[in-house]
């Protein structure tokens, strides 16, 4: 036979088995922060992916086929976000997508997605404001999270000034945007809000952390309604405690302080202060002592914590491998029809249903920080909240309906009657 000839059925054969190998599995990728400032909380949630992988593959996988981890790391730096999101889908060729945790990150692969007709679940809770086609929103949207918080410190506590503190990027700025509004129109004057933003791993907090504790001690009740994301959350709340500031005199609650960032500071200075999220590691349910053992398992290290952007990873996974049984196929588009009305179990007893806008059904916790770095659950809803994409409090979005399924849009105008997208 000619060599050439030869030559070039082998590689052909090499190419029919490459792709056959690369058929055998379906490929996941994983796009969280394994470096920089936002790796305190973004390798977790790697770990989190990866250990459901493993127990998937224990159960057969999916449709007969083994999962595959495609891991990259987009460094916190959001512009190698849609670098790396471009690398699973295109070199890749992952089926779906498990990633991203501050808005900014999102916001850059969001082209990316959308371009590609790919499958993005976000895990954390985010400002709103947002609906995607290709994105499946698991954390909380402010109104199951940012407006309950505000109204617990509100009729709970008796707040009547307000110190908006967040990381300088769209999510604190959008939430308080929402924030101010809100408590504008429950009759708060805009001298009773302060709002302050620093940059990302702000480290010196003495001339910030006094500027509140100036601000709280004009007699009437003051509270700390903290956006600040990533490790800038350990140097701010050891410096509540060198300033003496008690959960008594001004009350922090925070929108992206779990068990995972509490774990590497001393709480004690903190013992009071709360924080809003959808699920706690303290919640006593069977699913949750379940979760936990299996986590503790597999990581082998029983000081590693769970928290709630953990949850939102465990049901966004469990939304997708549920729709991907349902249509019979990793096929996006065929997916993304199957997701909305699947209901799936949360940790906390219940069920999160994927609704029509990308967003899922969440009970709302609010929790005192604890000594051990857990926290206590000091109020909780009834059931659960369905997600909002766009607020009823901004002008420009009370009038917006996303709906996926009947509509087709993200972004329905009621009044006008018209899709923006």
């Amino acid at each position: 036979m000619n060599p050439m000839k030869t030559a070039l059925l082998a590689a052909a054969a090499a190419l029919s088995f490459s792709a056959q190998a690369a058929d055998d599995t379906i490929k996941v990728g994983v796009l969280h922060s394994l470096s920089g400032t936002l790796a305190i909380s973004e390798v977790t949630l790697k770990d989190t992916v990866l250990m459901l992988i493993e127990e998937q593959n224990k159960k057969g996988g999916i449709l007969g086929k083994k999962l595959e981890a495609v891991v990259v790391d987009p460094a916190s730096n959001w512009p190698l976000f849609a670098e790396k999101a471009s690398e699973l889908i295109d070199k890749n060729k992952v089926s779906v997508v498990f990633g991203c945790w501050t808005s900014v990150s999102r916001k850059s692969v969001l082209p990316v997605f959308e371009k590609s007709n790919s499958l993005l679940f976000y895990p954390v809770q985010y400002e709103g404001e947002e609906s995607s086609k290709n994105v499946i929103y698991t954390g909380a949207a402010p109104n199951q999270q940012a407006i309950p918080a505000v109204d617990y410190l509100m009729k709970d506590l008796g707040v009547k000034r307000w110190v908006l503190e967040g990381t300088d990027y769209v999510y604190p700025r959008t939430t308080n945007k929402i924030l101010e509004a809100y408590l504008k129109a429950k009759g708060v004057a805009a001298s009773d809000i302060l709002v302050n933003y620093t940059p990302f791993g702000f480290s010196d907090w003495t001339s910030e952390v006094s500027k509140i504790k100036a601000f709280g001690s004009a007699g009437k009740k003051t509270a700390v309604v903290s956006t600040i994301n990533g490790d800038a959350n350990v140097p701010f709340y050891k410096e509540l405690g060198n300033q003496k500031i008690s959960a008594e005199d001004i009350p922090v609650i925070a929108f992206s302080v779990g068990e995972e960032e509490l774990s590497g500071i001393d709480t004690k200075p903190l013992v009071g202060h709360l924080a809003a999220w959808n699920y706690f590691e303290s919640v006593k349910a069977p699913a949750n002592t379940a979760f936990i053992k299996a986590w503790k398992s597999y990581i082998k290290n029983d000081k590693r914590t769970t928290n709630d952007p953990m949850e939102a990873t465990y049901i966004g996974f469990n939304l997708w491998v549920k729709a991907v049984e349902k249509a019979k196929t990793t096929d996006t588009a065929k997916v993304i029809d199957a997701l909305p009305g699947l209901e799936v179990p949360n940790l906390t007893g219940g069920t999160a249903k994927l609704l029509p806008n990308h967003h899922i059904t969440k009970p709302v916790y609010i929790g005192e920080i604890k000594e051990d770095g857990q926290f206590e659950t000091v109020w909780q809803t009834k059931g659960t909240v369905p997600g909002d994409a766009w607020s009823d409090f901004l002008d420009g979005s009370k009038d917006l309906e996303s709906d996926w399924v009947t509509l087709k849009c993200g972004n329905y105008n009621t009044k006008a009657k018209k899709c923006s997208n």
